[in-house]
């Protein structure tokens, strides 16, 4: 079973697609990673989705990604004595740690982190930005605050601090006993919120060790100046644009979305864009012509994956939004102006490369001047996978791995059609066994070119540098 095209598609798991036969319907309408959201539902309930999919992915031969994504540190105001108060604005406001139910003059902010970190002048937003205060005064236990931006404040809604760093590790308490039942399960990807500093990173890598890939979600300001530090360190990145959306201007959001995009596709690690994408297809059948057209510039700019929150996890239309993203990446990898702008946003590579990067390079003029129908990488690591996938080639990437793990890791990235195989031993059963699976596949017929690359000696990670022309 094959997918007839390269991007990805990451849809969330919920209440609305638990069923194992509705999550049967997701994957054939073209799911290929399935997110267990950990900031809803209980460790039963991840555990039963688990094993619904291992089981899916039992049945139909096909490796299945998953990706654990953790809440991370949810900053939020307290109570209210009488339920929401009206915030005028000008109106002087107080935060502070008296977890005493608060007024329209005061409530408590239980995060002496906070506190730390603010100086005069900073802004808080309330409730996903809707309310902005400014602020006057501050200690390790308050803050007084001008109210910028007025209106309704409930209570528990969440604050954010633009612009600042806060003193906080991106895991928290519950993150680290959600991390643990991931890894217990076998999750491939885990997802980190809240990242400010490559250090974050680091503090994860040290818990997870290889027993998963990472995914930074890019939801931070202060992430997003670090950027390439903090890609560098990670193996795949999230654009979380609902979080970043509230911290910076909305009109600043899809510079930088493409701005990650590129720094991803340039230093080969695979991208997801995220948040709101058919956002109305939570309730409607059809999406917005605005939303088909924002999942397309995002497959226009060469993003591994494009992921569904609520529309599948709540929405009253889960498969059909899993058809709708898929008819959309379809089309959009069938217009001619695709390949040309993959083409023109391609990084070429520059003196100084390694191996690897000779041998993909070569590979991809190859496909091109002999119109090979498909590239097949044998991969321990998916090192040479994650290479071949960074040139963007014309033709599909079929990966053979004799680690399943690496199968189902590979499966989130661009144009690489995941195998799980037994391993080889020599040159000629290796190309055999390409030509065996690209045939079997369907991804070539009798007679076709096409392109071997892998690392010798076999089952050494990261030693990609043998290419071969083979004929089918």
């Amino acid at each position: 079973m094959r997918r007839t095209r390269n991007a990805k598609i990451v849809a969330t798991l919920g209440p609305a697609s638990s069923d194992p036969a509705v999550v049967r319907q997701l994957f054939m309408a073209g799911v290929d990673v399935f997110r267990l959201n950990f900031s809803h539902g209980s460790h039963a309930d991840h555990s039963e989705r688990f094993k619904t999919l291992r089981a899916l992915e039992k049945e139909t031969g096909r490796p299945i990604g998953i990706l654990a994504d953790l809440q991370g540190p949810k900053l939020r105001v307290g109570t209210f004595v009488e339920g929401p108060v009206m915030l005028a604005q000008g109106q002087p406001f107080r935060l502070d740690l008296d977890k005493a139910p608060g007024t329209a003059q005061r409530v408590c902010l239980p995060h002496p982190e906070i506190f730390a970190a603010l100086v005069p002048g900073a802004e808080l937003l309330l409730d996903d930005g809707k309310l902005r205060l400014v602020v006057q005064r501050c200690g390790a236990d308050f803050a007084d605050t001008q109210v910028a931006v007025g209106g309704k404040l409930s209570e528990r809604k969440g604050v954010n601090v633009p612009g600042v760093v806060l003193p906080i590790t991106a895991l928290t308490d519950k993150d680290r006993r959600d991390l643990a039942l991931a890894l217990e399960l076998g999750a491939d990807w885990i997802a980190l919120s809240f990242v400010q500093r490559p250090d974050d990173v680091t503090e994860a890598r040290g818990l997870i060790g290889d027993r998963a890939a990472i995914v930074v979600k890019l939801e931070k300001p202060a992430a997003v100046d670090r950027l390439e530090e903090i890609v560098a360190l990670t193996d795949a990145v999230m654009v979380a644009r609902g979080d970043l959306g509230v911290e910076l201007p909305a009109e600043r959001v899809p510079a930088i979305q493409k701005r990650i995009v590129r720094t991803c596709r340039k230093l080969g690690k695979p991208v997801i864009v995220a948040t709101q994408m058919l956002e109305s297809m939570i309730d409607s059948p059809v999406p917005t012509r605005a939303e088909a057209s924002d999942v397309a510039t995002a497959i226009y700019d060469g993003a591994d994956a494009v992921m569904l929150s609520a529309e599948s996890a709540s929405g009253k239309h889960p498969v059909v939004a899993v058809d709708m993203m898929n008819r959309i990446i379809e089309e959009v990898e069938a217009d001619p102006a695709y390949r040309q702008l993959i083409d023109a946003s391609h990084s070429s590579a520059r003196p100084g490369g390694d191996v690897a990067e000779a041998v993909c390079c070569a590979m991809r003029r190859a496909v091109t001047l002999l119109q090979a129908t498909a590239i097949v990488c044998y991969t321990s690591s998916g090192h040479t996978s994650l290479r071949a996938a960074r040139e963007r080639p014309e033709s599909p990437i079929l990966s053979l791995t004799p680690r399943l793990a690496t199968a189902r890791r590979l499966a989130l990235v661009w144009g690489v059609h995941s195998v799980h195989t037994d391993d080889v031993a020599d040159v000629d059963q290796m190309t055999a066994r390409a030509c065996d699976v690209a045939r079997r596949d369907r991804f070539a017929e009798a007679g076709q070119f096409i392109v071997v690359i892998a690392g010798m000696p076999f089952g050494t990670p990261g030693t990609t540098n043998l290419i071969r022309i083979a004929t089918a």
